[in-house]
């Protein structure tokens, strides 16, 4: 029935992980996802999000404890970096599932 495929479909669009779903969050969990853990200028540099925007997008994703940061100084620099946790990659993961399944 083409009905009951729209409705299917419309479902699963409101189940995606809207956390992720938001395009430079996106851009950031996939960095992370397929790089593992990266600055906060490498990530700037993938995402191409300004200083202020990634760290929003940060906070949010850390708040959701999809990604940890760890602040350290390389001499007197100092370095944050970021990585995905073990719920951020399960959440990435269903997020592309489903996904995969909305487009199929």
């Amino acid at each position: 029935m083409p009905g009951s495929r729209k409705k299917r479909v419309t479902s699963g669009l409101l189940d995606v992980d809207r956390l992720i779903h938001e395009p430079v969050r996106l851009a950031m969990v996939s960095a992370l996802a397929a790089g593992g853990p990266l600055t906060f200028n490498d990530l700037k540099a993938r995402v191409g999000a300004t200083d202020g925007n990634l760290g929003v997008y940060a906070r949010r994703l850390e708040a959701a404890r999809y990604v940890a940061c760890s602040k350290s100084f390389a001499g007197r620099v100092p370095r944050t970096e970021y990585r995905l946790t073990a719920k951020g990659r399960r959440a990435f993961d269903t997020y592309r599932a489903r996904l995969k399944a909305i487009l199929d």
